[in-house]
Parts: structure tokens; C-alpha cells; sequence
């Protein structure tokens, strides 16, 4: 990129947004660069290759070996437990196939744009996570009757709103106690690669990334609400720069479509020979099962088939026949979960562009 399509934006390490209708920061090109989305045509697979997973490291990966590390959980509970790695994989193993999407997925395609990573649609990726379930450890602790949060530490640490603090996010007693949310140390069969949490993370299914804290070196009880950065302070939805606003949690209803055809290099825009097109997506939501996808060509939108989920927190695959003919198109899908959610057609912008599931749009030129 030319050095005259890029500019700097005033120095800031707080809250994720400041909007911007210029163009592409240095500093977003910096994040992007650190960071890498699930290509699309990924969807393909019900299980996504580690290698092709969407990626988010918020400050540095930690180097850590797997002989000295160990996991504390402490706090507000009867007793106090240290775990090696080696401990952890000697409990019972669970198996998983899970969803993960970062809550700024699609943020780049606001308008104005929250200047931040600046995802456009492939922030998104499902694995086969192994590890162990969280609930039975808490137990064995004994959470003090005072006990409200679990407050999960990961070993990497940075600076915003001008002060340092380790990678920190918390969950209710309760949430913390669902039976899926797990202690995981493989994906895909493999031990976790560094860039992935490596040697530990925990994995909150159904809800976006940023619950499942990477590199997990504590569990603490509290007795009140924990409020680090990035849990009172960042993942918000918010009309602007001031809070509270409402906290994020479980992944909104999505669809995302395989381009077809093949793409223009620059624009993305693809190119499809006339005829029978099968169109192929996946769909998928936190606040329940997905029950239909629709796909919309130049705005007349047609029910697709729907293949079973891959698992009760993972996506379900979509398709549909397009009979195409010559001509200039715009294909888009949406999707609708069991809370009778549906995915709008317009924007619907918030401060730190977080949570938008907008319709995909697909530019299509059939010859």
C-alpha cells in the first residue's frame, strides 16, 4: 500500500473505537497484520484446520514452558489447588467440536468505522477442543457461599486506558459452572499452538472469543464483581464513548456463505459461469439452535437446506441451488436461531463495532 493511503491515528490505548471514515490507521494495519482471519472458503470444512482458525492476540504471545507452568485456583474457596499440566490431562477428557467468533467480527464494514482490529467477515473458526470440564475442579476447591465471579488470568499483559494489567475476563458462579465450559489443552488432536493459548486456555462455548481466556495461569473466586479492563471496560455495547453500556456475551446469530466461483484479486469480487451454481455456507449462534437460512439474490430471498449442527456449540451447514444466468448480482444469506433472532440486512453500528451480524453480500458476475 502506497505510504499515501496510510495515516496515524493520535496515540490512544484506551477503549477500542474512536470511528473513523478515512482510511486504513497504521496502527490497524499493525493489528492486522498480528492477527489473521478464517479464509472463507474454509467453510467448506466442519472442522477447521488449526492453521486457518481466525486468530486475536491482544498484546504478546507469552513464552511459556509446559514443565514449569502451572494453573492456581484460589480466592474465595475452601481449598486452594495448584495444578501442573500433567494434572489437568490426567482428569477426565472431553472431546468437542465448538464454534469460536471474535466479537468484532465484521467491524471493518461500519460506517463510520470503530478503529480497532479491523475484521471484516472471517473472524470465525470451529475446532475439536480437548480438555477437561471446569465445574468438578470448582467443586473440589469449594466455592465459599460469598463467592459471585470466577476471575480468569492468562499470562499475557499490556497496557490500555494507560495502565498495565495482565489479560483478565470473568464469569458468574453460575455461568462458570455450565457443564461445556472446559479447561482445554488440544485442538484438533494436537497440543494447543502457542498463538492458540498454549498450554492451557479456557473455552466458554456459545459465547464470543473473548470469554475464553488464552494462556490461563489462575481461577480466582471473589466476592464481588471483578472489574479489570477487559471485562468492565471493553466488549460493550455502546453509542459512544461513555459506559457502562451492555456487556457482551453470547455470539449473535450468523450466516456466511462460500464465494463462488472465483475472485477478482483485488476487489474479491467473484466471477461464475452460467448455469446450476451450488451455493454452500454454515450458520451458527449462541442463543440457540439455528433454524433456518435464507439466501437473498438481489433481494428475493429463497429458504436453504439445512444439514445438522457439527455439535450442540458448533455450526450447522447450509446450500442451495442458484440457477444463474449473465448478469451482475448481489447474493446475501442470513439466518434464524431458536429465540427467533434473525440476522438484520442494515447495520446496526455501536461505538466499539462490536457484534455485527449483518447479512453477508456477496458481489457475483455471471458470464
Amino acid at each position: 500500500m502506497s505510504k499515501h493511503n496510510v495515516k496515524h491515528a493520535p496515540e490512544k490505548t484506551g477503549i477500542p473505537g474512536q470511528p473513523s471514515e478515512g482510511l486504513v490507521t497504521h496502527e490497524e494495519l499493525q493489528l492486522a497484520g498480528r492477527n489473521h482471519s478464517m479464509p472463507l472458503e474454509a467453510l467448506h470444512d466442519d472442522i477447521t484446520p488449526a492453521g486457518l482458525h481466525y486468530l486475536l492476540i491482544h498484546f504478546d504471545i507469552p513464552h511459556i514452558s509446559a514443565d514449569t507452568w502451572r494453573l492456581r485456583l484460589g480466592g474465595a474457596v475452601d481449598r486452594s489447588i495448584e495444578l501442573s499440566l500433567d494434572d489437568i490431562k490426567a482428569r477426565p477428557s472431553v472431546t468437542m467440536p465448538v464454534t469460536l467468533e471474535c466479537a468484532g467480527n465484521g467491524r471493518s464494514l461500519l460506517q463510520p468505522r470503530p478503529m480497532s482490529q479491523p475484521w471484516v467477515l472471517g473472524a470465525v473458526g470451529t475446532a475439536e477442543w480437548t480438555g477437561t470440564p471446569l465445574a468438578p475442579l470448582l467443586e473440589e476447591a469449594g466455592l465459599a457461599s460469598d463467592a459471585v465471579e470466577l476471575v480468569f488470568t492468562g499470562a499475557d499483559s499490556g497496557i490500555q486506558n494507560g495502565a498495565e494489567e495482565p489479560y483478565a475476563r470473568s464469569l458468574s458462579v453460575a455461568e462458570a459452572m455450565h457443564p461445556e465450559v472446559m479447561l482445554v489443552y488440544a485442538m484438533n488432536g494436537n497440543p494447543l499452538p502457542p498463538q492458540h493459548g498454549f498450554p492451557l486456555r479456557l473455552l466458554v462455548p456459545g459465547w464470543y472469543g473473548m470469554a475464553s481466556v488464552k494462556w490461563l495461569t489462575s481461577i480466582e473466586a471473589v466476592t464481588n464483581r471483578f472489574e479489570g479492563f477487559q471485562q468492565a471496560v471493553a466488549y460493550h455495547y455502546l453509542q459512544g464513548a461513555d459506559g457502562p453500556g451492555l456487556p457482551v456475551t453470547h455470539i449473535r446469530v450468523r450466516s456466511l456463505m462460500v464465494p463462488p466461483g472465483i475472485p477478482d484479486f483485488f476487489t474479491r469480487n467473484r466471477i461464475v459461469e452460467s448455469g446450476p451454481v451450488m451455493l454452500r455456507g454454515r450458520a451458527w449462534s449462541g442463543h440457540g439452535e439455528v433454524e433456518r437460512v435464507e439466501v437473498g439474490i438481489n433481494g428475493d430471498w429463497s429458504p436453504a437446506h439445512l444439514d445438522p449442527p457439527v455439535g450442540d456449540f458448533a455450526w450447522r451447514s447450509w446450500s442451495m441451488v442458484w440457477v444463474a444466468s449473465q448478469g451482475e448480482y448481489e447474493l446475501r444469506c442470513r439466518a434464524m436461531d431458536s429465540s427467533g433472532a434473525l440476522q438484520p440486512s442494515e447495520q446496526v453500528w455501536n461505538y466499539q463495532g462490536i457484534g455485527n451480524n449483518m447479512a453477508q453480500k456477496v458481489q457475483v458476475t455471471v458470464r
